[in-house]
Order: structure tokens, then C-alpha cells, then sequence
């Protein structure tokens, strides 16, 4: 029997996928929102009223679309992915938590807050963080192996026996008997019958 692997896409590179499509949209809608001025400033709109972004935000944000979109081809790049959202995002998360001032120092405020974080985006950021460690370590489905009966060969055509020729009669008439029995003999039975005749004479 022969068997077949159907390729079917894993979980982790759809959730990569779609992750990086996020990421694409965020990015473009961003842009809406803030424009291409003060590119790194902390002035800008509020997205969706909750989330403070600016330019250089939203350039992080395509960043990541894109590399999530060629990252999701293959499983083993997808996981990779998600390794990268998880130490990239964490370690977001624990700069943001410095700027908003949840913690007693921090060892660069001389950086400032280029990406114009507040405690929504370190929320946001939390969350991207666990799930890029969720694609990381997401098992793998099993591959689907489909058995196909193998091709049924070729069958020679079949040819009907030739019948053995039976061996033919001839019938012989009384007149082909008689003329085989009345060949002429050969001569030197002629000549002996002779001499034979020749002596029983003379004597």
C-alpha cells in the first residue's frame, strides 16, 4: 500500500499569521492617527482613546507584521516568531513598567519615552508578550498519513490456445493400391530372374 503526507498548515504558523496581520493593520491605522510628524514625539492622539503612539510606535508595529508574515511559512520559523515576540514584547513591558513609574528606579530614564508608552500599551504589551510565548511552545498537530491502494498492474492480454492439429487421414482407393503394387522393380531383380531362367533352361 502506498502512503501519502497531506501538508496541512501547523497551529502555530496560523496564529503567527494572523498575529503579523495585526500587527500590519495596527501599524497602517497608527499612521492615520499620528501622521508622519514628531516622529518620535509623546504629543500624539490617543488610538482608540486608550493606547498612546507615535510614528516610530507604528513603524515598530509594521516591523513586526512583516517579519510575523514570512516568519509563518514554516512551523519551525513560526515558533521562532513567537520566541521573538516574547523577549521583544517582555522586555517592553519591563521599560514600560519604568517610564509609568511602577518601579522604584530606572536605569534609563536618560532614554526618555521615544515610543510614547503609558500603562495601556504596557497591558497590551504583556499580553503580545504571552501569546508569542504561547506559539512558541504550542505542541504540533500530527501529520495525516492517507494509505492509497497501490495501481493494479497491467494484465498481458489473454490469447486462445491454438488447438493441436489432429493428423489427417488420407483414404486410398483400390486403383492408388493396385498402382503402388504394380510399380516396375528395379533392374537387377530382372536381370537375376533371368539368369535363373537361362540355367532352368539349359538343364
Amino acid at each position: 500500500m502506498a502512503e501519502s503526507v497531506r501538508a496541512r498548515l501547523q497551529p502555530t504558523q496560523v496564529l503567527a499569521g494572523l498575529v503579523g496581520l495585526a500587527f500590519l493593520a495596527l501599524g497602517v491605522i497608527g499612521f492615520v492617527y499620528t501622521g508622519f510628524n514628531d516622529f518620535a514625539g509623546q504629543g500624539h492622539t490617543m488610538l482608540w482613546g486608550i493606547f498612546a503612539i507615535n510614528p516610530l510606535h507604528n513603524v515598530i508595529h509594521l516591523l513586526f507584521g512583516f517579519v510575523g508574515v514570512l516568519l509563518a511559512l514554516t512551523s519551525a520559523t513560526a515558533r521562532l516568531y513567537g520566541w521573538v515576540l516574547f523577549a521583544g514584547y517582555g522586555l517592553l513591558v519591563v521599560w514600560g513598567l519604568m517610564l509609568v513609574g511602577l518601579t522604584s528606579t530606572n536605569p534609563v530614564s536618560e532614554l526618555g519615552n521615544p515610543l510614547n508608552i503609558n500603562v495601556a500599551d504596557n497591558w497590551l504589551h504583556l499580553g503580545i508578550a504571552v501569546l508569542g510565548l504561547l506559539i512558541a511552545i504550542m505542541p504540533l498537530r500530527r501529520k495525516v498519513v492517507e494509505t492509497e491502494p497501490e495501481a493494479v498492474a497491467a494484465r498481458e492480454p489473454v490469447t486462445d490456445p491454438v488447438p493441436a492439429q489432429q493428423p489427417q487421414t488420407v483414404a486410398t482407393t483400390d486403383e492408388q493400391t493396385t498402382a503402388t503394387t504394380d510399380e516396375p522393380k528395379p533392374r537387377g531383380l530382372h536381370r537375376l530372374s533371368r539368369l535363373r531362367n537361362r540355367s532352368t533352361a539349359q538343364h
